[in-house]
């Protein structure tokens, strides 16, 4: 990894800051607008629904222009939105706030699937996985500094200042692409390292076209779970107010920051354990699914009423297998091919922000009459019986692959052992 795309991950870990920052003042901004929480919902929902059908669309647009483009209009076109909203924040009409919610979910989904599929061209296939592990732990890093600092600045400057600190970080950003010109698309096919790429299959007809359904099959596998997970992470994340009200009353505030803070310090971990492991770029689907797996317990052990260092330990843990289970399923898709991989994180995003839009609604509902463990532990349970399922189709697909193997490579030492001429061309020595 070079020091453009290094300097490429601190520009974008500003835009995140900016971003997490933004969360917190919009929803309470929607409210100010709106007056009801019903109407803070609609402008939560406006959002989702447009990341959803940008990222239908985020495949055919970053075929049709480059990924730099992408990147650069998408910054461009949020920070206009936050300069409007920085300008109008006092008296702003309603349509205006939808307009600008609709820039911000689109172009936070159509930017994140531009910059991750062009991850393998920046640094190529080999150094993928540490270069993911440097935008999730940057990322990891923004978010507490989002929240934690969202309090003060509004509170000190108002509405205004907010949105201008979230407008200035997206221009940080897409300077940066613009000054950087990084490498975003490939002159040609590129292909996954030797560990991952396909051999050569010397069939035709059906048997090809079960192996090329065999590869599709898993991925499709991997973007579903990806969305089930985002289901059930939307569960703790509406759930964890009332854990920290209920925790500390006084402070709850206090309570959230301890417990982001903790929960990114397991993600630096992860990048710093698989970037020491010389396979982790070939590791998929069991990987994935082991740590979607221990995330779920994780998290909803979280919300059992641990003591305050147990709880933090339990948010590292639950931190570490959050990093784990992003570097490695980000790792996984780019290794497909590269025209192909736009739309891939494009179908992604779309399951991703569905899933955490239902699962928002869903929990939300289901915490008005049940506990925030049962709730908790309902939606993760869900995961990790997604996880447990890919798991084992994928310890059988191995398993099935190897007996493939076996029986055609039997098939062809029987046809060699024949006393033809043919057969005794192929033995050794002929």
């Amino acid at each position: 990894m070079d020091w453009r795309f290094r300097s490429l991950v601190v520009a974008h870990a500003v835009s995140a800051y900016g971003t997490y920052l933004n969360l917190i003042a919009l929803s309470l901004f929607s409210y100010e607008v709106t007056g009801t929480a019903w109407g803070v919902g609609v402008v939560m929902a406006v959002r989702l629904l447009s990341g959803v059908t940008a990222g239908l669309a985020a495949g055919a647009l970053t075929a049709r222009v480059t990924r730099r483009t992408v990147m650069v209009a998408t910054d461009l076109a949020q920070t206009l939105a936050m300069v409007l909203l920085a300008l109008w924040s006092s008296g702003t009409p309603l349509v205006v706030l939808l307009g600008a919610v609709v820039v911000l979910g689109a172009g936070n989904t159509l930017f994140n699937v531009a910059l991750r599929s062009a991850v393998p061209v920046m640094v190529g296939q080999d150094d993928r996985a540490r270069a993911n592990g440097v935008l999730v732990t940057a990322r990891s890093v923004a978010t507490v500094l989002g929240f934690a600092l969202a309090a003060p600045v509004i509170a000190l400057g108002g509405f205004g200042v907010a949105f201008a600190v979230n407008a200035a970080s997206f221009a940080v950003s897409g300077a940066a692409v613009l000054v950087l010109r990084p490498r975003t698309d490939s002159t040609g096919e590129d292909d996954p390292p030797a560990g991952e790429r396909s051999e050569p299959v010397p069939v035709r007809g059906w048997r090809l076209r079960r192996r090329m359904a065999g590869l599709a099959g898993p991925l499709l596998g991997l973007i579903a779970l990806r969305g089930l997970d985002a289901l059930a992470s939307a569960s703790h994340n509406v759930a964890l107010p009332l854990a920290a009200h209920a925790a500390e009353p006084s402070e709850p505030a206090v309570f959230m920051t301890r417990f982001w803070s903790a929960w990114a310090v397991g993600t630096l971990l992860a990048h710093q354990v698989l970037k020491r492991r010389s396979r982790g770029t070939s590791w998929g689907e069991r990987a994935f699914a082991a740590g979607t797996c221990a995330m779920s317990f994780c998290f909803v052990v979280t919300f059992t009423g641990l003591p305050a260092p147990a709880l933090m330990a339990a948010a590292v843990a639950a931190g570490f297998a959050d990093g784990w289970t992003e570097i490695v399923y980000t790792s996984r898709l780019q290794a497909a091919p590269d025209r192909q991989r736009g739309r891939l994180f494009g179908l992604s995003a779309t399951a991703e922000q569905s899933g955490f839009a239902l699962g928002t609604v869903a929990a939300a509902a289901a915490l008005e009459a049940l506990p925030a463990l049962t709730v908790v532990g309902a939606f993760h349970g869900a995961a990790a019986c997604g996880a447990l399922v890919l798991l084992l189709l994928t310890v059988r697909r191995h398993h099935t692959r190897k007996a493939e193997d076996r029986s055609s490579t039997s098939g062809e030492t029987g046809e060699n052992t024949h006393g033809t001429s043919t057969g005794a061309s192929h033995l050794h020595g002929s």
